[in-house]
């Protein structure tokens, strides 16, 4: 029925790109499922209360794209002032909490932000007399050019009244 509806509208789905998926609460008998989609891996979990629910997380594969993207910038950036470096990765970190800042996904976020520090150091450290730095250098650099945290800026839970 679903290819027809899509027809309708000049749509098409992709045979090998399209299935079913039996996405039921886990019960004793299976072991409960997981799929992505549109960046997120979606799973069963319980809740904080003990309950089934379906949680959403980063797909491991859009992170790692993600940070190649950030060490791909920084490796082609690294010529330009510290300040400036870091108003475009807090843009970075932004734009990827407001697409992947969603309620139970913080664990993730933490992993990007501290992926793009990592990632940042690594390419300062590789500019002129730079390697030489001590840590406090970049504990010091850290305060004075401070990210922004990575929170979740969506919820998907919805309260009715």
């Amino acid at each position: 029925m679903l290819p027809q509806r899509f027809a309708k509208y000049g749509l098409t789905l992709h045979p090998e790109k399209t299935k079913l998926l039996d996405f039921q609460r886990p019960g004793a008998t299976k072991d409960p499922e997981s799929f992505d989609f549109l960046g997120f891996t979606h799973l069963w979990a319980r809740s904080r209360r003990g309950f089934w629910v379906v949680k959403q997380q980063t797909a491991k594969s859009r992170l790692r794209r993600a940070l190649g993207a950030v060490t791909d910038w920084c490796r082609r950036h690294r010529h330009l002032p510290v300040r400036d470096q870091c108003r475009t990765l807090a843009r970075k970190l932004q734009g990827h909490c407001g697409y992947y800042g969603i309620t139970g996904n913080s664990h993730a976020l933490g992993r990007y932000r501290r992926g793009l520090l990592t990632i940042w150091r690594k390419w300062l450290m590789r500019r002129s007399n730079a390697a030489r730095q001590p840590w406090d250098w970049w504990n010091n650099l850290c305060q004075r050019y401070a990210l922004p945290p990575a929170i979740a800026t969506h919820s998907v839970l919805r309260l009715s009244r």
